[in-house]
């Protein structure tokens, strides 16, 4: 895995030297960071406990492309779009909460839920279009203390990890593991997984930038990412058999950074 994501981090900070030759573009690089909450087999979906227990943590490096270089004619286009390619990592540890998890608590049954925990841990290398559609470019960099609000549409490829465990013991046997991820799913001989791919995802997010000084910007955004795989918790009941878990794994990220421009 380390070769890959060594190769990926030269060809990403490689991106300004080339675009560089490009004296129409501007530059801009910068670090992301924070809470991420994921939407999975793990817990009860749109349950509030579910939703704050599931929370890991995200950090990134981003590049943006901007058209708006003093040489370049203004449009619509160069005056509100910018194009974001990002590089990031994150983690999150898994529990059941919700519904399910209390009856068992109040019939005091094996507690096989309660039991499984996971992690999924995420290396994301993507890109996604901000438009700006209240004000230009070129009017937000030449005033400091203003406010760009956004909204951005992407894709990522994201290299997964996952770990499913029990506190009961081995998981695959009735004793440990709840009845429904002892059915075979999806090509797994069990609806758990512990296991390393690829997958791909949409993005749709909405932001703000605050422009501190003449040279960089603070900014802050939520995020949601829709992954085209059911795996990327560990966790994926028979869809046939459990109607309930028919959603993909997903996950909505609430991050900051700090943008510095690059001169050139």
């Amino acid at each position: 895995m380390l070769k890959p994501i060594i190769i990926t981090l030269f060809a990403f900070f490689g991106i300004p030297t080339i675009a560089n030759a490009q004296s129409s573009l501007a530059q801009e690089v910068g670090i992301i960071f924070g809470p991420s909450t994921f939407q999975s087999d793990f817990g009860q979906r749109n349950n509030f406990d579910t939703n704050i227990g599931n929370t890991g943590f995200g950090i990134g490096i981003v590049h943006f492309i901007n058209f708006s270089a003093n040489n370049n004619r203004e449009s619509f286009f160069t005056e509100h779009f910018k194009v974001r390619s990002e590089l990031s990592f994150n983690q999150t540890k898994l529990e059941h909460f919700g519904e399910w998890v209390d009856i068992e608590k109040k019939k005091n049954l094996v507690q096989h839920l309660r039991g499984m925990h996971g992690t999924s841990t995420l290396v994301n290398l993507g890109a996604q279009l901000e438009f700006s559609p209240f004000m230009k470019i070129h009017d937000f960099e030449n005033t400091i203390g203003s406010f760009s609000p956004y909204i951005s549409l992407g894709f990522q490829v994201s290299y997964y990890r996952t770990k499913v465990e029990s506190r009961l013991g081995a998981l695959g046997l009735p004793l440990t593991t709840y009845p429904k991820y002892l059915t075979p799913s999806d090509g797994r001989q069990f609806g758990f997984s512990n296991e390393n791919g690829l997958v791909i995802s949409g993005t749709v997010g909405a932001g703000v930038h605050y422009k501190l000084t003449t040279m960089s910007d603070l900014m802050f955004e939520i995020r949601y990412q829709g992954y085209a795989s059911d795996w990327v918790d560990g966790l994926n009941p028979n869809k046939d058999i459990y109607k309930e878990n028919k959603s993909n794994d997903s996950q909505v990220w609430f991050n900051a950074g700090y943008i510095y421009y690059l001169e050139f």
